[in-house]
């Protein structure tokens, strides 16, 4: 018979599997806690936003996402996002390939930087957007000397949100980069394929689904962003306001419902991200169930044709 001798499953190794398992009603009792908390902290929130935000009516509803001032929070915000995406996008994607292929002073160093944001509080990042660009800052009195303005303005909020965003991308994709090596590139590059190629045809085909996840994260921190914004906006209406921001001058303002409608938006959003990010995590396990598939019919038709290998 070909292939490998298979050990006796022996009662030994099954009391001993039976050590590692949990009994019926722990694994049940460990689910339903697990259910109760997910419905109280995270169902009936989402649910109560939808619910607050139809309160008054459709009409209400209609009348408050088509304000002129939450439109113009809606573009700025799509704009902050059109703007910081991209940007940590080729920031992750270079700084991955950088600490995944190559050994260099500083690696360390930049590994530490990257998780900078993270542990940064959001309104202490905004101060020291402020303490540089801010008109009493280091640079404040040249940038109104040449007319240019960052705090109060698109700009500082772009910038702002940049610096909170831009680990997602980078840590994604640093350890999809270390698990699929460098053999791929360098076998490319040994066949005469140019380093714009090698990039465009082995190594981006396969961090496609991490860089996708990092991205779709990204796209939700800079569309949901607070802290920093807050303090770099200058909650000026109409102008520098995005959607937590106008949700939060609405409810300051008693108009509950309006400030619930604005809300909903962003739970649709965060909606569609977990959406999108639990299809791309399907996707991934079913392509690696896929390799191993394959992979175990190759290991078994390499075992039928060397009949050396029987038992």
């Amino acid at each position: 018979m070909a292939g490998t001798i298979r050990r006796k499953i022996t009662p030994g190794d099954v009391r001993s599997q039976r050590g590692t398992e949990e009994s019926v009603w722990v694994r049940w009792l460990l689910i339903g806690a697990g259910g109760v908390v997910a419905s109280v902290f995270l169902i009936l929130p989402l649910v109560n936003v939808f619910w607050q935000a139809f309160s008054k009516g459709g009409a209400a509803y209609l009348s408050a996402i088509s304000h002129p001032d939450t439109w113009a929070a809606i573009k700025l915000t799509l704009l902050v996002a059109v703007v910081t995406v991209p940007l940590n996008s080729v920031f992750g994607v270079a700084a991955a390939w950088c600490i995944a292929k190559f050994e260099f002073p500083g690696k360390a160093l930049l590994t530490t930087l990257i998780d900078l944001p993270f542990s940064v509080s959001p309104v202490v990042a905004g101060l020291m957007f402020v303490v540089l660009f801010g008109l009493q800052g280091y640079w404040g009195r040249w940038l109104q000397d040449h007319n240019l303005r960052v705090i109060f303005s698109a700009t500082g909020i772009t910038l702002a949100t940049v610096f909170i965003t831009f680990p997602f991308v980078a840590r994604e994709l640093i350890p999809v980069m270390k698990a699929n090596g460098s053999d791929q590139e360098q076998a490319a590059l040994t066949l005469g394929a140019s380093g714009w190629q090698t990039f465009w045809r082995v190594t981006l085909p396969n961090i496609k689904w991490g860089l996708l996840y990092g991205v779709i994260l990204c796209n939700a921190r800079a569309m949901g962003e607070f802290g920093a914004v807050s303090v770099v906006s200058g909650h000026i209406t109409g102008r520098t306001d995005t959607l937590p921001l106008r949700v939060d001058k609405l409810y300051n303002e008693y108009n509950g419902a309006a400030a619930f409608a604005v809300a909903s938006l962003l739970a649709l959003l965060a909606l569609v991200t977990l959406g999108l990010k639990t299809a791309l995590e399907w996707r991934t396990a079913a392509l690696q169930d896929r390799a191993q598939a394959v992979g175990s019919d190759a290991d078994k038709s390499e075992a039928d044709n060397h009949p050396s290998n029987a038992t």
